[in-house]
Order: C-alpha cells, then sequence, then structure tokens
C-alpha cells in the first residue's frame, strides 16, 4: 500500500510499504503421496480379487492353493524386478520371455554334456545376462529404441532356443535339476500307521523364498544405492542427468543385463519346476511382467515405480490366473481378461501422468 509522507516544506509524497500478511499455519498432509495412493489402490485391489476368488471356491484359502499361488507368481515376481528396473530409465524389454526360454535351453544342454546343476544353472544365467547386455548395448551405441532392440532380441532368443533343441523338449535331466522349483524349507512329512507317508505341513517353496531375496536386494538397490538413484535420474530427465555426470550408458546398460539375468533366473526356477526343458515356454511373460510393474506404480514414461509395488502387481496378475484357474475359466478367455488387465494398467499410468 502506499503511506503518504509529508516534509518540512509540506512537500507530499508517497512510499511504497509493504505489509506482511499473517502466514496461515502449513497444514500437514493426511492422505498419502501419489505413488503411495497408487500402491494403496493395488493392495485394495488384490484383497478384493481374494475376498471374490474366495466367495467363488472354498478351496481358494487353503494352504496348497496359496503355496500354489506363490509358485505361480515367482516367475512373473522375478521377470517384474527386472521389467522394473528398465521402466524406471524409460525403457521396455519385451525380450525377456524368449530369454527365460534360451537360459533354460542352454542350462539343459549344458547338464547333458555332463555339467553338474548348479554351474549348468550359473551358465544358464549368464547367458541370460548376456542377452540384455546385448540389449543395452544395442539401445545405447546403436540408438535404436528399446521397443524395435529387444522386439528383435525377443525372436532372436526364440529362435536360438528353437533351433539348439530342434523345437524339442529336453528331459531327463536328473532329480537335482527339479529341486530349485519344487524344493520347499520347513516341509514336515510324518509316517502314518499304513507306513505311508503324511505330509503336515508342505513348507515354503524354494522359489518364494528366491523371489523374496531377490525383491529385497532390488529394493535395496534402488533406495539405498547410487545405481538406483542413476536410474530414477535417467527416467526422468536423460540430458539432465547426463549433465549432472551419471554416466547414461552405462547405467542403462547394466538396467537391461540386470533385467536378462533375472529373466536366466525365473527361467531356471520355471523349468526346474517341469523338470524339463521347454523350449517354447515364457510366450508372452513379458506382457505379465510389465502389467505387474505398471500395476505397481512403475510408470512407463520413466522415472517411477518400486519393487513393492511391482511385487504387488505380480501377486495381482497370479492371484488374477490362478482364481480363473479354479473357477474352470478357458485359457483363451484369461488371455482376454490379462489383455484388458493390461491395456487399463497402462490407461491408468497415462492419466496419472497427465494428472
Amino acid at each position: 500500500m502506499f503511506k503518504i509522507i509529508k516534509d518540512q516544506n509540506d512537500v507530499v509524497e508517497e512510499e511504497l510499504v509493504t505489509m506482511t500478511m499473517p502466514s496461515e499455519p502449513r497444514r500437514r498432509r493426511v492422505l498419502p503421496s501419489g505413488s503411495a495412493l497408487y500402491r494403496l489402490s493395488a493392495v485394495l485391489t488384490l484383497a478384493l480379487l481374494i475376498v471374490a476368488f474366495s466367495l467363488t471356491s472354498a478351496a481358494f484359502l487353503s494352504v496348497n492353493n496359496g503355496l500354489t499361488v506363490l509358485l505361480q507368481t515367482s516367475v512373473i515376481g522375478l521377470l517384474a524386478i527386472g521389467m522394473t528396473l528398465v521402466i524406471i530409465t524409460g525403457g521396455i524389454d519385451l525380450s525377456v520371455g524368449s530369454v527365460l526360454a534360451l537360459s533354460g535351453v542352454v542350462a539343459g544342454l549344458t547338464i547333458k554334456l555332463g555339467l553338474p546343476v548348479v554351474p549348468a544353472m550359473a551358465l544358464g544365467i549368464m547367458a541370460g545376462a548376456a542377452c540384455g547386455a546385448v540389449n543395452g548395448f544395442v539401445i545405447t551405441k546403436m540408438r535404436i529404441t528399446p521397443f524395435v532392440a529387444t522386439l528383435g532380441m525377443m525372436l532372436i532368443a526364440r529362435g536360438l532356443a528353437l533351433q539348439l533343441t530342434g523345437a524339442a523338449p529336453i528331459s531327463r535331466l536328473g532329480e537335482a535339476f527339479g529341486t530349485l522349483g519344487n524344493g520347499s524349507l520347513f516341509r514336515v512329512v510324518e509316517m502314518q500307521a499304513n507306513g505311508f507317508p503324511k505330509v503336515v505341513f508342505p513348507g515354503i517353496p524354494y522359489p518364494a523364498i528366491l523371489l523374496l531375496v531377490m525383491a529385497v536386494l532390488g529394493g535395496y538397490l534402488l533406495k539405498k544405492r547410487q545405481f538406483g538413484r542413476h536410474l530414477f535420474s535417467v527416467g526422468s530427465n536423460e540430458e539432465a542427468a547426463r549433465l549432472s555426470g551419471v554416466s547414461v550408458d552405462r547405467t542403462k546398460i547394466w538396467a537391461y543385463t540386470l533385467s536378462g539375468a533375472l529373466a536366466g533366473l525365473a527361467g531356471m526356477v520355471l523349468m526346474s519346476r517341469l523338470v524339463t526343458v521347454q523350449p517354447n515356454e515364457g510366450v508372452m511373460y513379458e506382457l505379465d511382467a510389465i502389467a505387474a510393474s505398471v500395476i505397481g506404480g512403475a510408470s512407463l514414461m520413466g522415472g517411477v515405480g518400486s519393487i513393492t509395488g511391482s511385487m504387488i502387481g505380480a501377486f495381482i496378475i497370479g492371484v488374477l490366473r490362478n482364481g480363473l484357474n479354479m473357477a474352470g475359466t478357458s485359457a483363451f478367455i484369461q488371455m482376454i481378461i490379462i489383455g484388458f488387465v493390461v491395456i487399463g494398467a497402462v490407461y491408468v499410468d497415462q492419466i496419472r501422468n497427465k494428472s
């Protein structure tokens, strides 16, 4: 406002006086932030699915079915962890399903050549990591978009898996090969009076334990390590990250390498469950991984995502598939439903980005 001042000669002047208004007290945040609210909605969706399927089938909440869901979700969850790392950088990896199959083929063939199971599985995981590294190299050095680069790797990896096996499964891999996928911790079995064993507690499946370990490591990598901060900075603003000293190319290559390695690990779990290497396995698994990541809050625009959210999304996909199977829904109808889920998740992500 203006204040009128008179001097000794009665000359009137105007002086601008600024008045400070009393500041309003800060309001405490009552509602969760956007990302937390998104994860909360995913948790509520998962709870609603569990309640709905438990009403349609009394066996849905049984211990055995719960362990089945854990087994089915472990593969999707491992793929979703790697996919989340890639999506945070603003990329996409369409090759994880084919890399899963190729990694299993590499492990199966080396076992047939006489290599022990553990080193053979390690070679399979390394093969998956190599595929991911090639993806990262093509994207960063050849400047090909992630969609096209990983689409090409999807065809290459699938073709190699089919060519190396003649499109035939690899069987007779030994009992040790099935331990990872079918073993469990704290399994309790007692002998009955008739001499037959009775399973008191089926135990916690090894794939579920492996998924938990990988999720904890992934969350630690994103939240506590410099590499995780670099992932978010690259996905948020690549040029700003480069100007601030972040090695953008190296960060992307490592993200795709880790995605390939986790796809290889998922391949070991899946093939071990089957106790047979199937070169046709993993078809369309990349869509489940993408859907799990996006449902859990990862943004396809990059810069947003969490391992916790991706695990929730993976369990939503796993529970949905399991419940539909128990309800007698055909595999073709399930594909249609999952397709709508993917479209819906991406649509919600777009709305979130606009807001």
